[in-house]
């Protein structure tokens, strides 16, 4: 029977890892059957999820996983038994499973929800495709009289949503937007580190978003939100990007987790004390450059995903695997018609602002995370090579 490399997933470690397998089959001539499983028909590149116009920021799986003879399964994971090596999932309301003789695990994170009054029923997201539309579906629909927007969430995702949003009022018929970025850490961008802070600053204030640090939101209803303290904010939009936790089903794994729900890995990506199962992105980590810890982000996720794909099939096959270490990390924030801000180290030293970031940033977002769309094998399968790339491109 023919061996599988099962992988559940399909964002940037998934997507990854099940090239990185069909890449390790070819190049091995290995008879394995390679599926992933994923709830949509879409590779979304989430990390564009802030901006205005979503019509490019997905790729459908089959366009990519089909030139390398990957089995696409859809459906939603439900389960994971270890012990049988089996995972379980809901296709259209359907039970479904599948085995594996080796599994990637990377189902990645998702937003993390406090339990606040009306959060649900009244806050808006940009964690997937499907939310980050209905937040700008709803923009589009706002009158001229409903201007205000809150964002709750100081640290990335919710600097590149505030600074976006001016734009997208505008766009949308207000004529005198108001925006508020609020965060429970007195100084909004202080995560950034001590250089950025001044510029994030500088850029918020430009685009005319406010900022309001060392606030709680303690209630959201149809009109606003209610501060600890019980200040209140009336905003007829609010949306929600404080924290991320890792998929809930890595507690389906019989190992302790981390604070952010994440799994303990080797350098292989290889979970630990497991036999066939490996971990890759937002579920996983360890130390990536054997003092920090790996962050979730497509900056380590496709990596990730590259070798744990790749080390599926060696562990398979009785090959020596390869451990991943990345030397180098930046971070690039978008700013907005403003521009961005681009650091270096796990210190955060300023290497660039305004618009010579911004090219930067647009050439991260716009090409550098995406697979090849060519539809061509040897360039899928070449794109997958667990291999680290080297920084960003640096514009002077």
């Amino acid at each position: 029977m023919t061996e599988r490399i099962l992988v559940l997933g399909g964002g940037f470690a998934g997507l990854w890892s099940a090239l990185a397998a069909a890449r390790a089959r070819a190049t091995f001539g290995a008879d394995l059957e390679i599926v992933l499983v994923n709830d949509t028909p879409w590779h979304s590149i989430r990390v564009r999820n802030y901006e205005a116009d979503l019509s490019d920021t997905r790729v459908a799986l089959d366009d990519v996983l089909g030139p390398v003879d990957i089995r696409r399964l859809q459906g939603r994971v439900t389960g994971i038994d270890v012990r049988s090596r089996r995972v379980s999932y809901d296709a259209d309301g359907a039970a479904q499973g599948i085995g594996y003789d080796r599994l990637v695990f990377a189902l990645g994170s998702q937003l993390a929800r406090p339990p606040i009054p009306g959060l649900v029923e009244h806050g808006f997201d940009v964690d997937t495709h499907d939310t980050a539309m209905r937040l700008n579906e709803h923009i589009a629909r706002l009158g001229s009289s409903a201007s205000t927007v809150l964002v709750v969430g100081g640290g990335l995702t919710g600097i590149e949503t505030a600074a976006e949003m001016p734009g997208k009022l505008r766009a949308a018929g207000v004529g005198t937007p108001r925006v508020i970025l609020a965060d429970h850490a007195p100084r909004i961008g202080s995560d950034m580190g001590a250089e950025a802070v001044p510029v994030i600053e500088e850029a918020l204030a430009a685009l005319g978003v406010e900022r309001r640090g060392g606030v709680s939101v303690v209630a959201v209803d149809a009109r606003g939100a209610t501060l600890e303290g019980g200040e209140r904010i009336e905003a007829a939009t609010i949306v929600w990007c404080a924290g991320m936790r890792a998929h809930p089903l890595t507690a389906a794994f019989p190992l302790e987790r981390d604070r952010l729900g994440r799994l303990p890995v080797e350098p292989t990506l290889k979970i630990r004390r497991l036999a066939a199962e490996f971990a890759a992105g937002d579920v996983a980590s360890f130390l990536i450059d054997g003092t920090h810890d790996c962050v979730m982000s497509c900056q380590h996720g496709r990596p990730m995903g590259r070798f744990a794909g790749h080390n599926a099939v060696c562990d398979l096959l009785g090959r020596p695997m390869l451990p991943l270490a990345i030397g180098w990390y930046t971070t690039i924030l978008d700013l907005g018609p403003w521009g961005a801000l681009y650091t270096e180290g796990w210190d955060r030293r300023l290497v660039s602002r305004g618009a010579t970031a911004k090219r930067t940033k647009e050439l991260i977002n716009r090409e550098r995370i995406y697979p090849p769309r060519s539809g061509d094998r040897q360039a899928l399968l070449d794109a997958a090579a667990p291999t680290v790339q080297t920084p960003p491109v640096k514009f002077g």
